[in-house]
């Protein structure tokens, strides 16, 4: 059954939350080994470390345009053209400080108060938050088995009808977090036909690109020129701190993202966009690091059952693990607490991500060192006994 969300009266463990008292366990000198937030272990490319420090030695860091810098917009227009073969103009790409910022201006320049936008459940909840705050209806669409995991259009059909509103928009994630699912190009391309032929803005949340295992990494881009697309430094470039990201962005919804952005961000920082442009050109360190998730990853996919914690979705892209815990509590968030304060492992509960059913799955990250992981892992192993 879809939802449409309200604030909920007990307040959960956010992943944010998890992250907070991990870090203050750390700090009072306990072992705390962290599956709880999307945070790379390793450090942001070299080339962009390099390019920050001769920056920083020139000293002139200001504002730049509203839209970012000339010099990253060309770069990501150069990497679409070399990974998806497209040939997308700089000016349709807006730089963003973090996808979070993306989510923002995207929201206000297609919205107004009361509209309807349907989100995946579960899905990542800086959606549900954000889409609230601003006054907007939260459709939440189940996504099961039997949906492969993502939106369709027969599921968005039935939210429709079940709930009596009318979408004006539709966000997908693909890989998606917390479930690791990658939509391929046929369920991508069904869902920006749809929306296309129901007048519903389309939001393509890609920041987890560059870390598919398994299935059909496509861009919306290469399917539609409609398609709101917004992405980010954070997760395949290791950036997390240096808050960069970006929109690619139709013709008509330029300028008016531009307006907005001029009034709440001034400009994205430019410090962050020097590193951000010489990090494009990574790619070699960066999949050496993406090995090291798929070690991680074929390691859970092994282990977690053997535990008695089934894998609950597919982890055919991002760094994650959704699990099921249902064998041994139905309160993912005491569940959480509980292995947090007793075997310093943090991972995130379910209802973070699903407020209806999530008291049955928790999310753990193996974005880790292997051997943070492996420990993490075995710790929870000796606890569950």
């Amino acid at each position: 059954m879809f939802s449409i969300s309200k604030r909920s009266e007990v307040e959960p463990f956010h992943a944010m939350d998890v992250l907070a008292e991990a870090t203050k366990r750390r700090a009072s000198g306990h072992p705390v080994v962290s599956m709880a937030v999307g945070q790379p272990s390793h450090p942001a490319p070299q080339a962009a470390l390099e390019a920050t420090r001769a920056a920083l030695k020139e000293g002139k860091i200001g504002y730049t345009d509203a839209l970012g810098i000339a010099r990253l917009k060309h770069a990501l227009a150069w990497h679409y053209r070399d990974r998806h073969g497209l040939e997308i103009d700089p000016a349709r790409i807006a730089i963003t400080t973090g996808s979070s910022a993306g989510f923002n201006l995207a929201f206000l320049s297609l919205f107004d108060a009361g509209d309807a936008v349907a989100i995946a459940r579960p899905g990542y909840p800086a959606y549900r938050n954000i889409l609230g705050a601003l006054g907007l209806k939260v459709v939440e669409v189940p996504v099961t088995a039997e949906t492969h995991f993502t939106l369709t259009p027969e599921s968005l059909e039935a939210a429709q009808a079940e709930s009596g509103v009318r979408l004006k928009g539709v966000l997908l994630a693909s890989p998606a977090n917390p479930t690791g699912t990658v939509t391929g190009r046929e369920g991508l391309k069904a869902l920006a036909d749809y929306c296309a032929a129901s007048s519903i803005a389309f939001i393509s949340d890609e920041i987890y690109h560059g870390l598919t295992f398994a299935g059909e990494e496509t861009s919306a881009l290469e399917l539609t020129d409609e398609a709101i697309v917004i992405n980010s430094f954070s997760k395949y470039y290791c950036m997390t701190g240096w808050r960069i990201g970006w929109m690619v962005l139709p013709d008509r919804l330029v300028r008016p993202i531009e307006r907005v952005a001029q009034s709440l961000y001034i400009s994205p920082p430019e410090l962050s966009q020097i590193a951000a442009a010489a990090a494009l050109g990574a790619g070699a360190e960066l999949d050496v690091y993406k090995k090291s998730y798929a070690a991680n990853r074929e390691f859970l996919m092994r282990r977690l059952p053997e535990i008695g914690l089934s894998i609950a979705s597919p982890m055919d892209g991002a760094f994650y693990a959704y699990v099921d815990v249902t064998r041994f509590t139905n309160d993912s968030m005491a569940f959480a607490r509980r292995m947090l304060a007793e075997i310093d492992v943090a991972a995130t509960p379910g209802l973070d991500f699903d407020p209806l059913e999530g008291n049955r799955s928790m999310r753990m990250s193996y974005a880790g060192s292997e051997a943070e992981i492996v420990e993490a892992v075995e710790r929870i192993a000796g606890w569950l006994k």
